[in-house]
């Protein structure tokens, strides 16, 4: 009589033949529509934030919240900041009622560009080497009544150098205090994913949008460094209703800098 082996399987005891005592990867492998679906609970799984700081529309009064690393790799807070369930992207948003920084009268909730693991802020100059940073986002709600939005930004010192900047529709690159430097597009709808890129060097920064260039901004400087999310270029004062629910959103699929 051939020797048996007793085997549980999902809480089942069977009684099986020796020769028979065969299992497969395959034949536990669970079903299609058995598997636990991928789920990110931070959003540095979803993109590589290690040389970042965040500050986010939350805090006390010109004292925003700042996260900074390694706190930053374990750190969500919806509805500001946070990974989408299917890891495909993160949600930046800043609502009119926000908190600011000192330097601005509108909420953010925005990365900025760090050094050496997230320890020092990064200042780099337009005129030594190439600094570039690639972003794919969408915006995905604007304010009401001032329906505007900074989804990536070059900073330099205490001001914005140049932007990518939508107004309702229209989307621009900014060029200093000039917010309709070049308008790239005035047909833009919410939820449209694009790439956005600065090239920074030889004394002047390089825009594109998809791929395409269109256009130049002149600037020297060494203090510079870059900025994404959502940047909500409105508040309590120019927007109704003063609420959480009246809010700008970014949603960013990628982010990468390189400097050579």
């Amino acid at each position: 009589m051939p020797r048996t082996r007793t085997v549980v399987l999902a809480g089942v005891t069977a009684a099986v033949s020796a020769a028979a005592f065969t299992l497969s990867a395959q034949a536990v492998t669970p079903a299609p529509g058995e598997r636990t679906a991928t789920r990110c609970a931070y959003p540095s799984e979803v993109l590589d934030l290690t040389d970042w700081k965040l500050t986010l529309p939350t805090g006390e009064e010109k004292d925003p919240t700042e996260i900074t690393q390694p706190g930053l790799a374990t750190f969500s807070a919806a509805p500001w900041f946070r990974a989408e369930p299917d890891c495909d992207a993160v949600r930046f948003r800043a609502a009119v009622d926000g908190v600011t920084t000192g330097g601005s009268a509108y909420p953010r909730a925005e990365l900025r560009e760090m050094t050496d693991g997230g320890a020092d802020e990064a200042a780099w100059s337009t005129t030594d080497g190439t600094h570039t940073l690639v972003v794919r986002e969408a915006f995905t709600a604007l304010p009401e009544e001032r329906p505007y939005l900074v989804g990536a930004q070059v900073h330099g010192g205490d001001d914005d150098v140049t932007v990518f900047r939508l107004e309702g529709r229209s989307l621009y690159i900014t060029d200093g205090d000039d917010r309709h430097h070049h308008l790239v597009t005035d047909d833009y709808t919410l939820g449209t994913e694009f790439e956005a890129r600065f090239v920074a060097g030889d004394g002047k920064i390089d825009a594109y949008f998809d791929g395409r260039f269109e256009t130049t901004i002149r600037h020297e400087g060494d203090t510079n460094y870059f900025k994404a999310g959502a940047y909500t270029q409105a508040n309590c004062d120019n927007s109704e209703p003063c609420d959480g629910d009246n809010h700008g959103e970014v949603r960013m699929s990628r982010i990468t800098v390189t400097h050579s």
